[in-house]
C-alpha cells in the first residue's frame, strides 16, 4: 500500500484545492439547462455554451505545454486560477447570452491551462505508477466540486430566486486555491526550452499515445454529454420538471465522486488494466439501459452506473501515456488534455441529433458509440 507522510499531504493540499477549482468547468451542464430555459434556446444553440468551454482544450492545450517548458508548471497553474476567477465574476456583472458566452470561453481557457499544467505538477511530488491513484483522488475532489453545483443552483433558486449565487461561492474557493498555491514552493526543473508544434504532435505517431488521446476524447464526451443531457433525458422520458430533473446531474457526480474515491484505493492495490476493463463494460451496459428503460428509478440507476464507470478512465489513460515517455511529460500532457475537445464534439452531435429526431435517446446513442470504443481500448491498457 502506497503511503503519504504528513508533510507530503500538507504539500498536496493547495493542489487538491486547485482540483476543486478545476471542477468549475463541470458546472456548465446544469448552468446550460438554466440558460436554455431563461433565454428559450433550442438544444443545438444551448449546447454551444459547453462547446465554447471545451473548444479551447483543442486550441490551447499544446501551446500551454510549451508555456510550461518556459515558465514552469506551478506558475502556469496560477495563471489558470486567475482566468477562471475572472470567468466567475462576469455573470455577476450582467446576465446576457453574449456575456455568458464570454464567461464560458474564459472558463474554457483557464481550465485548459489548469488541466495541462496541474496533472504533471502532481508528478513533481508523486512518482511511478502510484501517480494514477493520486490523480484519481484529484478527480474525486474535482467531482465533488461538480456534484455541489446543481445543489447550490437549486438552493439558490429556492432561497433568493437566482441560481447565479453559485458563481460568487466558487469564486471565493478559486481565490483561496490561488493564495495557498502561490505560497507553496514545489521544486521543478525548468529547461526554458520550448518544443515545436511538430515535435508535440509527432508523439501521436506512437499507437499507444494516439489510442490514449482518442480514449480521452470519448471519455470526456460521455462525461460532458451525461452532465448536460441527464436532466433532459429524464424530462423527455418521465415528464418531470427541470428543478427535479437537475438532481440527475448530482446523482451522476455523486457516483463519479464515489468512483474516484474507491478508485484511488483500488488503483493503488490491484491491476489497473483489469479495473479499466470492468469500468468500460459497466459503462456500455449502463448506456444500453439508459437507452431502453423509461422508469425514473431505473434511469437514475443507469446514470449512477455511468458516473461510477466513467470516474477513473481519465486518470488511467493519462498515466498510461505519461509513463510511456516520462521525458516528454509536458508535451504528452498537452496532447492528452487536447482530447478534452470531446466535450465540444459530443454535445454538438448530441444536440444536432436530438433536435433532428426530437428525442433524447439520440444523445444516448452517440455516447454509446464512444463507450464501445473505450471497451475496445481496454485491450491496450497495460499498466
Amino acid at each position: 500500500m502506497y503511503k503519504l507522510n504528513r508533510n507530503l499531504i500538507i504539500r498536496l493540499i493547495p493542489l487538491m484545492l486547485t482540483f476543486f477549482a478545476m471542477g468549475f468547468v463541470d458546472l456548465v451542464g446544469i448552468v446550460t439547462n438554466y440558460i436554455k430555459k431563461d433565454f428559450q434556446l433550442t438544444d443545438f444553440t444551448a449546447n454551444l455554451l459547453p462547446s465554447m468551454v471545451f473548444f479551447w482544450f483543442f486550441i490551447g492545450s499544446v501551446p500551454t505545454s510549451m508555456l510550461m517548458n518556459k515558465i514552469g508548471r506551478r506558475k502556469t497553474v496560477l495563471i489558470s486560477l486567475i482566468i477562471c476567477s475572472i470567468a466567475m465574476v462576469l455573470p455577476l456583472l450582467d446576465y446576457s447570452f453574449a456575456l455568458m458566452l464570454i464567461s464560458f470561453s474564459l472558463l474554457g481557457i483557464g481550465n485548459t491551462i489548469m488541466q495541462v499544467s496541474l496533472n504533471p505538477l502532481i508528478s513533481n511530488i508523486i512518482h511511478g505508477d502510484r501517480l494514477s491513484s493520486v490523480l484519481t483522488f484529484g478527480q474525486f475532489i474535482k467531482s465533488f466540486s461538480a456534484f455541489l453545483a446543481p445543489i447550490i443552483a437549486a438552493w439558490s433558486v429556492a432561497w433568493c430566486g437566482d441560481w447565479r449565487l453559485l458563481f460568487p461561492i466558487y469564486l471565493i474557493e478559486g481565490v483561496i486555491a490561488f493564495i495557498t498555491l502561490a505560497k507553496e514552493k514545489i521544486p521543478e526543473k525548468i529547461t526554458g526550452k520550448i518544443s515545436s508544434f511538430k515535435q508535440c504532435f509527432s508523439l501521436l505517431k506512437s499507437p499507444l499515445i494516439l489510442f490514449c488521446f482518442l480514449g480521452i476524447v470519448c471519455h470526456v464526451g460521455i462525461d460532458v454529454g451525461t452532465n448536460l443531457s441527464a436532466p433532459k433525458i429524464l424530462m423527455d422520458k418521465t415528464g418531470i420538471s427541470l428543478a427535479s430533473a437537475g438532481y440527475a446531474t448530482s446523482i451522476y457526480f455523486l457516483f463519479r465522486l464515489f468512483g474516484c474515491l474507491s478508485g484511488s484505493i483500488i488503483l493503488a492495490r490491484y491491476s489497473i488494466s483489469r479495473f479499466f476493463r470492468f469500468s468500460t463494460a459497466l459503462l456500455c451496459s449502463a448506456l444500453i439501459g439508459l437507452f431502453l428503460f423509461k422508469s425514473i428509478w431505473t434511469l437514475y440507476i443507469c446514470i449512477a452506473c455511468i458516473g461510477y464507470a466513467n470516474s477513473n478512465l481519465f486518470s488511467i489513460l493519462f498515466t498510461q501515456a505519461l509513463l510511456s515517455k516520462p521525458n516528454r511529460k509536458n508535451d504528452i500532457s498537452g496532447l492528452m488534455i487536447m482530447g478534452i475537445v470531446g466535450g465540444t464534439i459530443f454535445p454538438a452531435l448530441m444536440g444536432f441529433f436530438s433536435d433532428l429526431f426530437n428525442t433524447q435517446t439520440s444523445s444516448v446513442a452517440i455516447m454509446g458509440i464512444a463507450a464501445l470504443f473505450l471497451f475496445f481500448l481496454s485491450k491496450k491498457v497495460t499498466i
